[in-house]
């Protein structure tokens, strides 16, 4: 039997059921996948939710996992029947024990990288990967200022961050978590309710600012954040765990120093195969060399899933959870 996760309605974690999903044949260009492990990401919360519809509904949610490619179907080159293999991005899909998807979507994994700790890294890292190389390239010596430095996508752009020289600021929710931020590659933690965090970035640069603001929570820490920012400095906005960003007068770019401001996602930057092959090389490269460890904070079994919600949205996580079909 193979176990899926569904979503019939839009709502909170019980409209997640339990049941079955069979894959069907494999169609030209697809490759079946049985999986070993499955990543839970908050994009899966808005879609879950609604707040990013899915293309219809009943669905099975989920962006990223890591198996065994067992069949694929004419024309596939790419990867074969028995080679371990990771994703992450559109389609929608991974909540279930065995999936049919777009061969091109699919990498090889390296030996020495585990299912775990692909699934657990392909979307987050991935996505670390074309903040630092693609909205804006760090360098050594930038300060950059990562918000949620110690939940999954924060850990590994502090470390990754550190590893290519840059001076890595991180706003975090506790004193635990800022620890947990400083122990990956955060040189300054700040807990939100404790510090003025603005005031302390203008401090720790200098007065002059942060070359790059990294935000995924959105609509808490946005406005605040473009006041971190050094003349001709760069805000990427790239989630919003706390709400969506109010919409925005563009002359205040303009007024706070000629500012730049980017919202990019996962599948745009991977969106062509040979972008998808960079960016999980580089990715692999950090972690084989021991820049970037992958740190996995709960692996619950797939018929859990609603608990995974529950706890990353109650933000009870640091670092990757996964599922375990």
């Amino acid at each position: 039997m193979n176990q899926a996760i569904w979503i019939e309605t839009c709502g909170g974690p019980d409209r997640m059921t339990v049941g079955t999903h069979e894959p069907g044949p494999v169609g030209p260009g697809q490759a079946l996948v049985r999986h070993h492990a499955i990543g839970v990401n908050f994009i899966d919360v808005y879609h879950r939710t609604g707040f990013y519809p899915l293309p219809g509904l009943p669905a099975i949610p989920g962006m990223e996992g890591a198996g065994v490619v067992e069949a694929v179907g004419q024309g596939i080159s790419d990867v074969a029947p028995g080679d371990r293999v990771a994703y992450a991005g559109l389609p929608v899909g991974a909540y279930c024990a065995a999936r049919t998807i777009p061969a091109h979507r699919l990498v090889r994994l390296p030996a020495a990288i585990s299912f775990e700790q692909a699934a657990a890294a392909m979307l987050k890292g991935m996505t670390a990967r074309y903040l630092l190389h693609g909205c804006y390239p760090v360098k050594a010596g930038d300060h950059i200022l990562v918000h949620a430095a110690a939940g999954g996508v924060g850990r590994l752009l502090g470390q990754w961050a550190s590893h290519l020289g840059a001076i890595v600021i991180g706003t975090v929710g506790s004193p635990d978590k800022a620890k947990i931020a400083e122990a990956n590659g955060c040189r300054y933690p700040l807990v939100y309710e404790s510090e003025d965090w603005v005031a302390r970035v203008r401090e720790i640069t200098d007065g002059k600012g942060a070359d790059v603001v990294y935000d995924g929570v959105g609509q808490a820490t946005f406005l605040k954040s473009l006041d971190c920012l050094r003349p001709m400095g760069t805000m990427v906005s790239f989630g919003q765990s706390s709400g969506p960003v109010q919409p925005l007068d563009v002359g205040l770019l303009s007024a706070k120093g000629s500012l730049f401001l980017t919202r990019p996602s996962l599948m745009t930057y991977t969106a062509r195969r040979e972008d998808l092959l960079a960016h999980a090389q580089d990715l692999f490269d950090v972690i084989q060399a021991g820049a970037v460890a992958v740190a996995v904070h709960r692996a619950y079994p797939l018929r859990d899933a609603a608990r995974a919600h529950q706890d990353l949205e109650a933000r009870r996580t640091s670092g990757s959870l996964l599922l375990i079909p």
